[in-house]
C-alpha cells in the first residue's frame, strides 16, 4: 500500500529540501507538471500552496508567464489539495476549469488552492468546486481558476 499523500508531505517537509523533494516526487508521478518546475510550499487538509519561478521556459512572446503555465500550477495545487483532503475510499478527477487572467504575470508567483464548499464522503459522486488564486510577489492577484473536481467513491458507481 502506498503512503497517503498528506503523510508523505508532512514527513518530507520537516527536512531541509523536503518540500522540493516532495514536489519532485509528485512530478515523477505526473511528469507533465515538471515542465513548470513548481514547488509545493504548503499542503494541508483544505489548502495547498505552491510557487512558480518566472523563467524563460515558462514565458510567452510578451515576456510574461504563459497562460498555460498558470493553468498547470492551478491544476497541480487544486489536485493535491483535493487528494490530501478526501475521506478514505474517495477519488477525484478534474472535470473542467474556468480561468480569468487579471494582470500580467511576472516574477515569482504564488498559488493558493481551497475548496469552495466542504468536502464530503458518500456513496455517490459529486462536483467539488475548487478556487485557485495566483498572486505575484507584490500580492496582486494575477490569475484565478475555478476547477470542477469530480469526487466519487473508489469502488462502486458514482
Amino acid at each position: 500500500m502506498t503512503l497517503p499523500l498528506l503523510t508523505l508531505y508532512r514527513r518530507l517537509a520537516r527536512w531541509p529540501g523536503g518540500r522540493w523533494l516532495f514536489t519532485r516526487a509528485v512530478c515523477f508521478k505526473a511528469p507533465y507538471f515538471a515542465s513548470i518546475r513548481p514547488c509545493i510550499t504548503v499542503l494541508e487538509t483544505g489548502r495547498c500552496e505552491g510557487t512558480l519561478a518566472d523563467r524563460r521556459a515558462v514565458r510567452n512572446h510578451l515576456g510574461t508567464v504563459h497562460a498555460i503555465a498558470l493553468c498547470n500550477l492551478a491544476e497541480l495545487t487544486a489536485g493535491l489539495m483535493t487528494d490530501a483532503s478526501l475521506p478514505a475510499g474517495m477519488r477525484w478527477i478534474p472535470k473542467g476549469m474556468q480561468v480569468h487572467y487579471l494582470a500580467k504575470a511576472r516574477g515569482r508567483l504564488h498559488a493558493v488552492a481551497v475548496p469552495e464548499r466542504p468536502i464530503a464522503s458518500g456513496t455517490v459522486g459529486y462536483e467539488l468546486p475548487v478556487r485557485v488564486g495566483i498572486s505575484d510577489a507584490a500580492g496582486t492577484e494575477v490569475f484565478v481558476a475555478h476547477i470542477a473536481m469530480w469526487v466519487s467513491p473508489r469502488h462502486g458507481s458514482g
